[in-house]
């Protein structure tokens, strides 16, 4: 690119964002004492108000705007509707099916319009939502069903047999409500109507609403184990979307007279980045969201040529289609402005490719978050992104959130200095509390009060941070998170199984992959399609062994009986 153009798509991008000042302290992008990075910028006030309260504070400048519509159907509600029906909806949860304060509602639902009403109806009334993947087996819903105690499950009608199906395995008598996603759609018979509980008042007293109540829990693995409920507040989560409405960190415009931001989503709205950024974040600023329940290439295309979107919101196998898919063109991306990924990191490699599709200097900016840190710990901020230090990092951290890198090893817990590979360690108000039910878990996460990521980083010497591995044994398929000890629990009860360790391994669209290794029984031969279609039977397609299964001895492990998975990859890369 010339210099002349460099500076005209500088300038014009500091007019379409927020105001920006880049200044370097003591050499740094960022506040950085004693190895502890902070942001660099002013800290934040931080309202201790409901989510709801949070959401809806505006709503009066833009009610009549279009807030959500469904990319498949165009079925869509205004501001004004959302915030009257998410009323409606959460009182009649609490006089129709005698719901009380902290009770557990479970949301099985993809990305829909009605997912931001139902959502903060519930929180509204008091109540905590559980998101739940709605491409889950009935074997897997139910787990987070008992997990969490779940009093009531809110689906599509489409998906009532899957909700019923986990009920049933649960052994619980759970009421269902059914959402109709097509017009003339009939309720299943034994539930309950939505439309007729978010259409009608209901006089009922309202319930007081601590910042510090409750309010959603979505499931992670966290470093190692099965998926367990994180446990965030109204105020973790409405600490999160105000520290991205910071004016150096913000990207989405607020909804103006002349203008309203179009984001296209199709990251889900059950993961954390899909909830707090596409969903709560956007409805903060009056954008409209247009959903599409899942990503098929005909559904992405359709929406970004009808659309138009402004913002782009990706995780690294959605970014990577763009720009190898040959039936998208650069006229495809005429109306946008900015491009965030999140979910997992985007090389370099990948981010050049999907400019080149383009064909105009579209900034492609990074995040890095948790499920356990509502999920933003930091990002590249527009100030930055032409700087070459600034190149492939993760950016810097957001406002009231300071880090650090250990070594993983060092129970001190001293920071580590520039370039120095490390554990990622992060502390602010957007941190989780803990684990559900978890109490040894929780007191895992934390060192004397940081929260311990299980991320390798290290940080430059103008304080950018760049993600080089992961110590926890999770594996990011298509930014998802697979727990490998879920997975090698269900291997390990099939047939003659003695023995299972799985591992994410490299796969060029996907992130990775799990692969399997297996021990069978002495004098026993497995048939590694049949595990492989008995694994594919009780799991989301994107768990699936499409790594492979390989036939092993015994799988690597330390005296205390841990599997040595870091063995099992250096394994593999010999094969």
């Amino acid at each position: 690119m010339s210099l002349i153009r460099k500076i005209v798509v500088k300038e014009c991008n500091k007019r379409l964002f927020a105001p920006i000042s880049s200044t370097y302290r003591n050499g740094y992008a960022t506040d950085c004492k004693n190895g502890i990075l902070a942001s660099g910028l002013q800290d934040i006030e931080i309202p201790r108000i409901s989510l709801s309260d949070y959401v809806f504070e505006n709503v009066g400048k833009w009610e009549k705007c279009v807030a959500i519509e469904c990319g498949v159907t165009g079925r869509k509600y205004t501001y004004g509707q959302i915030r009257t029906k998410s009323k409606n909806f959460g009182a009649a949860l609490r006089k129709k099916f005698k719901l009380e304060k902290n009770d557990v509602i479970a949301v099985l639902l993809p990305n829909v319009p009605e997912f931001p009403i139902v959502t903060l109806g519930a929180l509204r009334a008091g109540f905590i939502c559980t998101t739940v993947n709605p491409i889950y087996t009935p074997e897997e819903v139910s787990r987070q069903l008992v997990d969490s105690s779940v009093k009531i499950i809110i689906t599509l009608n489409e998906l009532w047999p899957l909700a019923d199906a986990a009920a049933n395995l649960a052994r619980r008598k759970l009421p269902i409500v059914t959402i109709a996603s097509m017009q003339g759609q009939a309720t299943p018979k034994g539930a309950a109507n939505f439309a007729e509980l978010a259409d009608n008042e209901n006089d009922i007293p309202n319930v007081s609403i601590a910042a510090e109540d409750l309010a959603f829990l979505p499931y992670s693995s966290g470093t190692t184990g099965l998926p367990k409920g994180v446990q965030l507040t109204n105020y973790n989560i409405v600490t999160n979307s105000m520290q991205l409405e910071h004016p150096e960190v913000q990207v989405s415009r607020t909804n103006t007279p002349d203008h309203q931001d179009i984001t296209t989503a199709v990251l889900p709205f059950f993961h954390i980045y899909g909830f707090t950024v596409l969903c709560i974040f956007q409805l903060r600023i009056g954008a409209k969201i247009v959903t599409l329940p899942k990503f098929t290439p005909e559904l992405y295309i359709d929406s970004l040529k009808k659309h138009k979107p402004h913002m782009l919101y990706l995780a690294p196998p959605i970014a990577i289609f763009l720009a190898k898919f040959p039936y998208i063109s650069s006229e495809d991306f005429c109306s946008v402005r900015g491009i965030v990924n999140g979910a997992a990191s985007l090389g370099p490699l990948d981010a050049s490719k999907l400019v080149e599709k383009i064909k105009r200097d579209v900034p492609i900016l990074q995040g890095y978050g948790l499920t356990e840190t509502s999920p933003t710990v930091t990002s590249t901020r527009l100030s930055d992104y032409y700087k070459e230090e600034c190149k492939g990092s993760i950016g810097l951290p957001l406002p009231n959130t300071t880090v650090k890198v250990i070594n993983p090893e060092d129970a001190s817990g001293t920071p580590l200095g520039p370039n120095q590979l490390g554990e990622l360690l992060v502390k602010g108000p957007q941190v989780t509390k803990g684990y559900l039910n978890r109490p040894e878990e929780t007191e895992k996460m934390f060192l004397d009060g940081w929260m311990r990521t299980g991320d390798m980083m290290y940080y430059n010497e103008k304080g950018f941070l760049f993600v080089k591995d992961r110590l926890k044994e999770l594996i990011k398929v298509k930014g998802y998170q697979v727990a490998p000890a879920e997975l090698e629990e269900i291997i390990r009860d099939f047939p003659d199984v003695v023995d299972a360790a799985v591992i994410g391994i490299p796969h060029q669209i996907y992130g990775e992959s799990p692969r399997a290794y297996i021990v069978p029984r002495v004098d026993s031969k497995i048939d590694v399609k049949k595990l492989n279609d008995y694994v594919n039977s009780k799991v989301a397609p994107y768990k699936q062994l499409k790594g492979g299964i390989s036939v092993v001895d015994s799988i690597p492990k330390n005296a205390s009986g841990k599997i040595l998975r870091r063995q099992l990859k250096v394994m593999f890369e010999k094969e």
